[in-house]
């Protein structure tokens, strides 16, 4: 069991300008070509926690994100590739408490298993009572989620009071049992850098199995100097406890382009260890399209149009 220490998280201070630098560096990285290119976007897909967050959603949409899911890249461009009995899935679903069930039966009905992610605690402002966001995570684990995507009480980590954000999250990850805890930052809403890293080592000190940016609903999501922030607070919390805390950004990650920045930020900031779905998760709606597109151009040297791919 891991402990708040308010020493550590209180002489945090963030250097603002380097972060930038570092980001700025990261983006300047030349990226592979060809066939480095399509595995480093295989290798993308599976990392991929592929989202419906929609108020829209219904039982067969979210049958359809499940099929595409279990066959993310289709099956003659696997074949091209000799990558068509590599497993090749998404690594979770991921969906609102009330869809659940759905998801688990689509996945039950196809023999396939694969994680369900559920988002909890008055997703996505967290601006409910605490009983109720303890209630919503029990009833998502109870239904069927192996992972239990939380937000934080921005309010608490907002006005200083990290005791009492750790105590709420200790008590989330109480209540998701065995299943997988994501905390949710909302990086957007935190204010500043400083900020973003001592809610970041307050929820690993809480008992967090991965920390994700944003809830993609804020107007600031997933960018690439908070991630340096977040993932900084990772290395740092490994080197000093022994454990390892996987990464999630989520929130306006739309192109096969951003998904290599993000695999390039993971192996330069953590190294190959994080490079894989146990570690390291995107969360996303659209990218898995794109990066099909740029799979299928890979293979058939021209890009398809969009019927020619089936749709999450």
């Amino acid at each position: 069991s891991r402990v708040l220490q308010q020493g550590w998280v209180s002489r945090v201070r963030v250097n603002h300008q380097a972060v930038l630098r570092r980001a700025q560096q990261i983006q300047g990285r030349k990226q592979g070509k060809n066939q480095w290119q399509a595995a480093w976007l295989l290798r993308a897909v599976t990392c991929i926690d592929l989202t419906t967050l929609a108020g829209d959603d219904t039982p067969s949409n979210v049958h359809r994100l499940c099929m595409k899911a279990m066959q993310p890249i289709r099956h003659d461009l696997l074949e091209s590739m000799d990558m068509q009995d590599k497993g090749i899935t998404t690594a979770a679903v991921c969906v609102y408490p009330a869809r659940v069930t759905d998801a688990v039966k689509s996945l039950k009905l196809a023999n396939f298993s694969l994680p369900v992610a559920s988002v909890a605690t008055g997703f996505p402002a967290g601006q409910t009572a605490m009983k109720t966001r303890l209630e919503e995570v029990r009833m998502a684990v109870e239904d069927g989620a192996t992972e239990v995507d939380i937000v934080i009480n921005r309010m608490l980590a907002l006005t200083g009071q990290w005791e009492a954000l750790y105590q709420e999250i200790r008590q989330f990850r109480e209540a998701c049992g065995e299943a997988h805890m994501k905390t949710i930052m909302a990086v957007g809403e935190l204010g500043n850098f400083t900020n973003v890293y001592k809610a970041s080592l307050v929820a690993m000190m809480a008992g967090s199995d991965f920390i994700k940016t944003s809830t993609g609903k804020e107007s600031v999501n997933a960018t690439f100097p908070v991630a340096i922030v977040m993932v900084r607070a990772i290395r740092n919390f490994f080197l000093r406890t022994g454990h390892k805390v996987g990464f999630k950004p989520a929130g306006g990650i739309r192109t096969a382009k951003d998904s290599l920045v993000w695999l390039t930020l993971m192996k330069e900031e953590l190294g190959d260890e994080w490079l894989n779905p146990s570690l390291f998760r995107l969360g996303a709606s659209t990218l898995l399209a794109d990066i099909e597109r740029q799979i299928y151009h890979y293979v058939t040297g021209r890009y398809a149009a969009y019927h020619e791919l089936p749709l999450a």
